[in-house]
Parts: C-alpha cells; sequence; structure tokens
C-alpha cells in the first residue's frame, strides 16, 4: 500500500473538525477544557488514508501519540 504524503492542514480546515466534533476528543471524550487538542487521520496516511476533511477527526494529545500510525478500535464519528 503506498503512503498518502502528508501535506499542511490549513486553519479553517482545522477550525471546522474541532467545531463539527464539539472541540472533543472522539476516542476518549475529553473536552477541550480538559486536555490539549489535536486534528488526526482517521485512516492513517501509513496505511493508505487520504487528507480529505472526511478522514480528519479531533483527538486529544494522549489519545493522538498512543494511536500513532493505527487505527483507533475506540473511534467513534457522530454525522448529524
Amino acid at each position: 500500500m503506498k503512503k498518502t504524503p502528508r501535506i499542511p492542514i490549513p486553519p479553517s480546515v482545522r477550525n471546522y473538525v474541532f467545531d463539527r466534533d464539539h472541540y472533543q476528543c472522539q476516542s476518549c471524550g475529553k473536552k477541550q477544557q480538559e486536555t490539549t487538542l489535536n486534528i488526526d487521520h482517521i485512516i492513517p496516511l501509513a496505511k493508505g488514508g487520504s487528507n480529505d476533511i472526511s478522514n480528519l477527526q479531533t483527538l486529544c494529545q494522549a489519545c493522538n501519540q498512543q494511536k500513532k500510525h493505527y487505527l483507533d478500535p475506540r473511534f467513534r464519528r457522530y454525522f448529524t
């Protein structure tokens, strides 16, 4: 499987993803007031995931570091 090249995530996209995910970690549920939030790829680039906005999620720093380049079995996404 070919790795997708990493591109910088524009601030407007970062803000959209944070807002869409209610400023809450999509893995453990911690909110912005409790932790530092990051933007992460749901399907890692190393596993062929895309840079598309639908493949981005909000994770806290701890969950993001724990996930690394693996798929997160705790992932949950609610589309509204």
